[in-house]
């Protein structure tokens, strides 16, 4: 008999099958790409909420030493370019406002490294009194609540210090380029060590008044705490505002440990600016830098474990563009310290979108 040779008709799965698996597989892949990366998660709508940049130096106050420099790139997000998932984990934190009555979520991710020397930069070895050589370099992640008069925020922040931080050759770099001298003792800088550190703070915008013509103040005190390494500490303090179309924020952001501040602001649209004053007060259980690495021998120093600071600045915006200048007188902060207060500055640069 003969047979035909007509191919039998192959199976098909239904119709949309292979396209609903691809969506699904795509999905769980951009919740770990957001896991990795919390801003850089798809949301509900929206895109980067704003780009922040921070540069701390002590040349802003003539010196070369101590906590001598830090740079900070941070990538946020708020509102609906939060991921969903974020505002589902925000639901279980017990510090921030209950459910009903949510305020504006907010993610982010920052990249930045701290930089310590001693004083005396030409002497090698370094002297063993004064505070040693450490770099840092850390990522952070954050999660926060923002209700316009009462922000919560959540970090984690990974890190390592020693050589792999690269701060010798970040500050090598900078001297060759400034004809400054070179720094002789990064040899005996704190050896590598991975870092962890957990951190939650609160801040409140309280007594804020405003009249007519756009003018007014406000109040913000804030407290919190960290633990882990390189930091655990408790701090409490508040900073004054005064300025014309005072946009709802928090005062300028900082590289911690240090006095607050927030990146995105809600309808920042009217160009404006304030000057500021701040206070914080730190009872430091332990840091890295000063009393030395947690899991190998390494340098340290008698640290004093009451930490003041008080810094002084402006800040200034023109649409979704902010710009400003904290200046920070630190305490002493180790037995054997040169007499005077710690100065640096910082410069910071917010664009939002």
């Amino acid at each position: 008999m003969h047979r035909s040779c007509t191919p039998a008709p192959r199976l098909r799965r239904p119709a949309g099958a292979r396209r609903s698996g691809s969506i699904h597989r795509r999905r769980w892949a951009r919740r770990l790409l957001g896991f990795a990366l919390l801003p850089g998660a798809a949301g509900a709508s929206g895109g980067i909420d704003a780009i922040g940049v921070e540069f701390e130096n002590d040349l802003f106050a003539g010196v070369d030493r101590y906590y001598t420099n830090g740079v900070r790139v941070s990538w946020i997000r708020s509102g609906d370019g939060t991921p969903a998932w974020l505002h589902t984990v925000a639901d279980w934190v017990p510090v921030f406002v209950r459910p009903e009555v949510r305020g504006r979520i907010k993610s982010g991710a920052g990249l930045g490294q701290n930089m310590y020397t001693p004083e005396d930069l030409e002497r090698d070895p370094p002297d063993p009194q004064d505070r040693p050589y450490a770099g840092w370099l850390h990522l952070n992640a954050n999660l926060a609540e923002d209700t316009g008069y009462r922000l919560d925020r959540l970090q984690i922040t990974l890190g390592i210090v020693g050589p792999a931080s690269l701060a010798a050759r970040t500050q090598e770099f900078v001297h060759d380029v400034t004809g400054s001298p070179d720094p002789a003792g990064w040899d005996a800088q704190i050896g590598n060590e991975v870092t962890l550190m957990v951190g939650y703070e609160r801040q409140l915008r309280s007594h804020a008044s405003a009249n007519d013509s756009g003018w007014g103040t406000d109040l913000t005190p804030h407290w919190g705490a960290s633990v882990g390494s390189p930091f655990t500490f408790a701090n409490t303090g508040a900073i004054a505002r005064a300025g014309y179309q005072l946009p709802r924020d928090y005062g300028p952001p900082r590289i911690g440990p240090g006095l607050p501040g927030s990146y995105t602001v809600p309808g920042l649209l009217r160009s404006g600016g304030y000057v500021f004053a701040g206070v914080d007060a730190r009872l430091m259980l332990f840091d890295l830098f000063l009393d030395g690495p947690v899991f190998r021998d390494g340098p340290s120093v008698n640290k004093y474990p009451l930490i003041g600071e008080f810094t002084a600045g402006f800040v200034m915006n023109v649409r979704t563009l902010r710009l400003g200048y904290t200046h920070v007188w630190r305490s002493r902060e180790f037995q054997g310290q040169a007499t005077g207060p710690i100065e640096f500055g910082t410069l910071h640069a917010t664009w939002q979108f």
